[in-house]
């Protein structure tokens, strides 16, 4: 091949149109629907064509056109008051964490969010599923909000599948590359203007990775990417597809985003507070922080372990061990026998935190273990998934309750502005006022709801169904040309769909759990209710699965082939290639959506709340965001939360309540008319659930409850034991070391209700004095805490949801110490009581940083 030297050719864009460029080139257009409509108005074939990618528009046009544009007044005023609009966006003095927190700007908290995958555009095509969106959606609220976060992830050359179907219906995956120049994505130079690049250490080589930049409102997310001249083929391909490949390569993607990730953001002089890890996939960031702390400030691996530990974040999206990624022993001998000398510490050292049993030298190592061996935060991402974490790290606690065990939950949201329809927002600006956006999570704001005229929301949702079907068959049309499906098939796409009949939705990864085709049990019944004259119904349905999930993939292939028979042909459609703007055509235009996973797989989910804004209703199970968020006048659920150990026996029962809520009270509720023509208990309900849902399930609300749960606080705690020299995190080192060492000699030697002994039964009101006698051995009273805990007592004799009582020194004598408390009785029945010792340090947390107890 000869030797191509590569240059990079830009549109010209006449003056009067260059802040078009500066538009395109921040993401905030992405839910700005002024700045859309200006680039529709550009060109709507154009827009179309290019993916909705204002960049690559631009660079489409012709010299004509820019021409028109520069000399037509009515756009220039639209440019202007686009610009105007952007500028006092980013400007702005009065956003949420300014008005307060502004005392932490000072202070220097800074976010550092870490993500395999970011969803923020379709013309951006960097995620495969709702882990990236929320990624995406995370970034854009924080933006909103005005928080002092950067985003961290991979720009992928090909990026996830493109979904296509043959004509039996089986799932092909296509890779076409990304063109970064054509899109809403600039290369970050260094100080002397060349690209930035930062280098990782591999088997025998360093890889070098580019760093690019994404401006989402005022949030930048820098991208790295490996496709650069310095590395060779194979390691050029690192960045080549988003969870593609074998092991090796998913640890060579994982080494560039938390190793590549943190020294792309010392390159650029970032210096986080707070690492937020969105799964596990970045979790060897934690390494990284250690490795520079100790290499500025000249501390040891403890300390700096301490100390970053602080500053880290774990969110995990999983309720299945089998969802965290693992790998072999040898193969991190590879990558990392070189890298562990830099931390001071043996690779047997470094390969146990990665274990739940550090001796197990059979065991993997686990990206989720080494992120919580070296975050002192964790939670899931709804009530339910907290529970169910819980359950999944329960073993690396031993002697704690489940309830104790320190992971707790945040709820998923989504970013409503980028799903709502122009009509429903212009709706709300005129009856919600146009605060409705920014106080998206204020009750009062969505309390308003009522003020809107039932006819008026009615034909915004009629709209929108018009609308809806208007596209699907469009985009039918262009699939099944593609497909090479039959003449006499294509014309019928003009009979699918009835813009007038209710329209359920069904959207998201084809995994198994999920049961996609839950509502083909009873083929006959469905059939029936499709095809009733008076009430019809027609399901929407879309998403993809794993390409090594054959077992999703014959999920898609059974509804297509469902969707081919001539008696429900017009009423079931499969939507090829799910992606972000099919999402929002779906979450706008159906008037039900559906979701039935099997409890409680479903960790969150998320594709349910892109409908509430938009007026559609949840129907569900209740598993993830739906066992919070249903409530009977918002909405409907597939059984009681019931689980079950017969999977068959579950599809059969699930199955049946699902057509039951269908026939007996969905399908009826919705042709329910009045004399005017609109279902007003339908109506009704569709207020219910945005008043009841729309306040909590937004990723404002989400993001809020972040920055006050985590991190506003871990960002002090990293600051106070990383500043001076890392002194308060030496002295915590210390303090743990002691405790370790003298945890044997712990002994709760006797514990005495006395009250129990003078009476047969205590009254509500009454107290149970509790003493108790404990032995330290070398530690010291400072060094712990004595507790009672306390609760109701289960048939096996076990305290459930148990309270803690702290116990107060009274005296010591010959090494025995003395302790006492009074537990106030507020319920009656069964209740118990026991007595532990717990380690104690006021710049600990506790229990994930030494999660020790000696009970009595």
């Amino acid at each position: 091949m000869p030797n191509v030297h590569a240059y990079h050719v830009v549109p010209y864009i006449p003056p009067a149109l260059e802040g078009l460029q500066r538009l395109a080139h921040n993401l905030r257009w992405a839910w700005n629907h002024e700045a859309i409509e200006l680039f529709l108005h550009i060109d709507r074939n154009l827009w179309e064509q290019s993916g909705h990618n204002p960049v690559h528009l631009l660079s489409q046009l012709s010299q004509e056109r820019l021409k028109e544009l520069e000399s037509d007044e009515a756009f220039l005023r639209r440019l202007e008051r686009a610009l105007r609009s952007l500028d006092e966006y980013l400007n702005s003095t009065t956003t949420w964490f300014q008005r307060r927190y502004a005392d932490a700007l000072a202070k220097g908290v800074r976010v550092a969010y870490f993500s395999m995958e970011f969803g923020l555009t379709e013309c951006v095509p960097n995620y495969s599923g709702g882990l990236g969106v929320l990624a995406g959606d995370h970034l854009k609220s924080a933006s909103d909000l005005n928080i002092p976060l950067v985003g961290v992830g991979l720009l992928y050359q090909q990026g996830y599948f493109r979904q296509q179907l043959n004509g039996d219906g089986w799932q092909q995956e296509n890779y076409p590359e990304n063109d970064f120049y054509h899109m809403p994505i600039s290369v970050v130079n260094n100080s002397e203007g060349q690209p930035l690049v930062v280098g990782v250490e591999f088997p025998g080589r360093t890889v070098y990775a580019q760093v690019w930049k994404v401006q989402v409102g005022r949030v930048p997310l820098y991208l790295l990417d490996t496709n650069i001249s310095p590395n060779n083929a194979a390691d050029q391909n690192i960045t080549d597809k988003l969870y593609g490949g074998d092991v090796e390569m998913r640890l060579r993607q994982e080494l560039i985003l938390g190793i590549g990730g943190m020294r792309a953001l010392n390159a650029l002089n970032v210096q986080p507070t707070l690492c937020h890890m969105n799964e596990g996939h970045s979790a060897f960031l934690s390494l990284e922080r250690v490795r520079v702390m100790m290499e500025v400030q000249g501390v040891d691996f403890h300390t700096a372990r301490e100390a970053t530990a602080a500053g880290n974040l774990f969110t995990t999206h999983t309720p299945v061990p089998a969802g965290f990624d693992v790998f072999p022993t040898d193969l991190l001998w590879q990558y990392f026998s070189g890298y562990v000398g830099k931390l001071g510490i043996s690779f047997e050292e470094f390969v146990a935190l990665g274990r739940v049993n550090p001796t197990d030298s059979d065991e993997k190592f686990n990206m989720a273990i080494l992120a919580l061996h070296n975050s002192n935060q964790c939670n899931g991402v709804s009530k339910l998934h907290g529970e169910v974490s819980r359950k999944l790290v329960k073993s690396l606690f031993p002697g704690l309750s489940e309830d104790e065990v320190p992971v707790s939950h945040v709820t998923n949201g989504i970013h409503v502005r980028s799903y709502i329809s122009h009509e429903m927002a212009a709706l709300f600006d005129y009856y919600l006022g146009w605060r409705w956006s920014p106080d998206i999570s204020d009750p009062k704001t969505w309390a308003k709801i009522d003020e809107v005229p039932d006819e008026e929301l009615w034909r915004v949702r009629c709209l929108h169904r018009e609308h809806f079907v208007s596209y699907l068959r469009n985009r039918l049309r262009q699939s099944y040309e593609r497909r090479g499906m039959s003449e006499f098939e294509i014309r019928q796409v003009q009979n699918i769909f009835n813009p007038e009949a209710l329209t359920i939705g069904f959207a998201r990864r084809f995994a198994t759990y999920k049961r996609a085709t839950l509502f083909m049990r009873d083929i006959d019944r469905l059939v029936r209710l499709l095809n009733d004259s008076n009430r019809p119904v027609q399901i929407v349905l879309a998403g993809k699965s794993h390409p090594r999930d054959d077992g999703g993939k014959e999920l898609i292939k059974q509804i297509v082939q469902l969707a081919r028979r001539g008696d429900v042909r017009n009423s079931i459609v499969f939507l090829e290639d799910y992606d972000i703007s099919v999402a929002r055509n779906l979450v706008q235009g159906v008037d039900l959506w559906l979701n039935n996973p099997r409890r409680p797989m479903e960790a969150s989910g998320t594709s349910g709340m892109k409908v509430l804004a938009n007026g559609g209703l949840n129907c569900s199970i209740l598993d993830g965001w739906w066992a919070e968020g249903y409530d009977p006048k918002a909405g409907w659920a597939i059984g009681r939360g019931e689980d079950y150990t017969d999977p068959e026996y579950q599809d059969h029962v699930e199955s049946l309540a699902l057509y039951d809520l269908l026939e007996k009270e969905i399908v009826p509720l919705f042709y329910d008319r009045g004399r005017d023509g609109v279902p007003h208990a339908w109506v009704n309900r569709i207020k219910n659930s945005m008043r009841l849902l729309c306040p909590v399930f937004n990723t404002h609300r989400m993001v809020a409850e972040y920055a006050e749960k985590f991190y506003l606080p871990a960002s002090e705690h990293y600051l106070t034991l990383a500043g001076n020299r890392a002194e308060r995190a030496q002295q915590l080192v210390k303090w743990r070391q002691k405790v370790q060492r003298g945890w044997g000699e712990v002994r709760v030697t006797k514990v005495e209700t006395p009250t129990i002994w003078q009476k047969e039964a205590l009254h509500v009101g009454m107290r149970l004095q509790v003493t108790a006698q404990i032995q330290l051995g070398g530690l010291s009273p400072s060094d712990i805490a004595v507790q009672a805990y306390y609760g109701t007592l289960d048939v096996a004799h076990n305290i459930t949801h148990g309270s803690i009582l702290p116990l107060v020194w009274q005296s010591s004598e010959n090494g025995t110490h003395h302790y006492a408390g009074e537990i106030d009785c507020h319920e009656s029945g069964m209740q118990g009581v026991s007595v532990r010792v717990v380690p104690f340090h006021p710049d600990a947390t506790l229990p994930m940083q030494l999660p020790l107890v000696k009970w009595e």
